[in-house]
């Protein structure tokens, strides 16, 4: 804790001060973030860092191992992920989503931990039943690959399936047919620091360079 309330003291001092103007805009106006970032809990995967984005700029989204609950009629089924969802879309007007996965997740390792070990963890286990459909994915396309490799591929084909997810809620395919909204896939290497982004036509991740608008 000591760590964290000195950071508030710097934050205070110096980010906070140099950015004044900007935060009483927000206070003011509210906020019209222009993306929606669903990403894990993983403390290693920060989205303003990665984007170098500012306060306002991104309504964040984050759980464990990004997964997006497909849409159903009940709303108390999956209603965190889902409300925020509708809210981003429907009430911010955010033109695009972004969902983003990352390499050596814990959540991808987990998927293939027997489920009886989450005995004393209920709610995890429930909510690893969201991988499933990930896991069925890689077991059929890379039987041969190692643990290892597939850990990593997991994670991948995770974000793409969630973006199917995605595409199964009124609101994003209202928006969609529209052109007022985009579905993005991410994923972030954190050892190298790379964003990789899923080309739809070469159906493989490729690097985000840095001259790209």
């Amino acid at each position: 804790m000591r760590k964290l309330i000195a950071g508030i003291h710097r934050f205070q001092k110096r980010y906070w001060s140099e950015n004044r103007e900007l935060y009483r805009r927000l206070a003011e106006h509210g906020q019209f973030p222009e993306a929606l970032f669903i990403t894990c809990c993983d403390s290693r995967v920060d989205p303003l860092t990665i984007t170098h984005g500012e306060p306002g700029d991104l309504f964040i989204l984050r759980n464990i191992g990004n997964f997006v609950p497909p849409y159903k009629e009940d709303p108390l089924d999956g209603c965190g992920v889902g409300a925020a969802v509708e809210y981003a879309v429907e009430h911010l007007e955010v033109r695009d989503i972004i969902v983003c996965g990352h390499s050596d997740c814990g959540a991808m390792k987990a998927l293939y931990k027997d489920r009886n070990k989450f005995v004393a963890t209920p709610h995890i286990a429930e909510w690893l039943r969201l991988g499933d459909r990930t896991m069925a994915v890689v077991s059929s396309n890379y039987p041969d690959r190692s643990r290892e490799e597939r850990y990593e591929i997991t994670a991948e084909e995770n974000v793409l399936l969630q973006m199917e997810n995605l595409r199964t809620y009124p609101v994003v395919i209202k928006a969609a047919q529209e052109g007022k909204l985009h579905v993005h896939a991410w994923f972030f290497e954190i050892g190298t620091g790379t964003i990789f982004r899923y080309s739809p036509e070469k159906e493989q991740f490729e690097p985000i360079r840095g001259e790209e608008g």
